[in-house]
């Protein structure tokens, strides 16, 4: 039984993880900007099975994270799993376009969050002696381009670099580090982005329903492969390239389910 800690998991791919991880028996904390939404999320995950608590918890304020380390250690007696999952995704914008909030906003959480996570993270397992630390990466990571996406692919190609920093850095201490390409994937952010500018989500809508899926679907596989991981440095990705040509192939053929429909889109 592993016990996890999940940054920015009152919602999305994050919560998702936190379910699968609690349905498989292991014991999880949570985390999210206010205590509002952590209290809703606990809400929606507790079952009398399952062990799960939460802390309220702004990454890009070293002291929060530190302050949640100390939350799963006093709750829990150790951290084996910690997944920096927080992070903002503001779209749709060149590069000159996109307003200098957003670009800071995701810059704190994204980078500066995840900068944060991984030395706290990485400094309690050193004391402890094991653990896994997980970054979530995203669109930009390996390098490729998106429309509307230069700053957000920009701070997730960071990511990408400071995993494989830390991972050497780290080597022969007992801590594994790892990288996490979720794929394309339903969440509030994508809902919520479609539906502030209809017009490109609809041009863009059939391509999308080929390669995205549920966050329930993808969760499982990445909680199990995450159990799994023994080396450090490696990727574990859900949407890989063979099966993105295979779904491609197969969308000429046959058309996939709507994966929008059942979110009001």
């Amino acid at each position: 039984m592993a016990n996890i800690v999940i940054t920015g998991s009152t919602k999305g791919i994050g919560f998702g993880l936190a379910k699968a991880f609690l349905d498989s028996g292991h014991k999880v904390v949570i985390s999210g900007r206010s205590e509002e939404t952590v209290r809703d999320a606990l809400d929606r995950l507790q079952t009398p099975a399952c062990k799960c608590c939460g802390l309220a918890c702004d990454t890009s304020e070293h002291t929060q994270v530190e302050a949640l380390w100390q939350f799963a250690q006093d709750t829990f007696g150790s951290v084996d799993i910690w997944i920096n999952n927080a992070g903002l995704a503001r779209t749709g914008w060149s590069i000159l376009d996109i307003p200098q909030a957003e670009i800071e906003a995701m810059v704190r959480t994204n980078i500066v969050g995840t900068i944060n996570g991984c030395r706290v993270a990485a400094a309690g397992m050193k004391q402890q002696g094991h653990g896994k630390i997980f970054n979530m990466l995203g669109g930009g990571s390996d390098g490729e381009y998106f429309p509307g996406m230069g700053i957000y692919g920009s701070s997730k190609r960071s990511l990408d670099y400071l995993t494989n920093a830390l991972s050497s850095e780290l080597k022969g201490t007992g801590i594994l580090v790892g990288k996490i390409r979720p794929g394309m994937v339903v969440t509030e952010a994508v809902i919520r982005e479609a539906k502030q500018n209809p017009d490109r989500f609809a041009q863009s809508r059939r391509f999308m329903n080929n390669l995205v899926d549920q966050v329930d679907t993808v969760a499982v596989y990445l909680a199990r492969k995450m159990l799994e991981f023994n080396k450090t440095g490696e990727k574990i990705r859900w949407l890989t390239g063979g099966k993105i040509a295979a779904r491609m192939l197969k969308g000429l053929v046959r058309k996939r389910e709507d994966q929008f429909a059942r979110h009001g889109l």
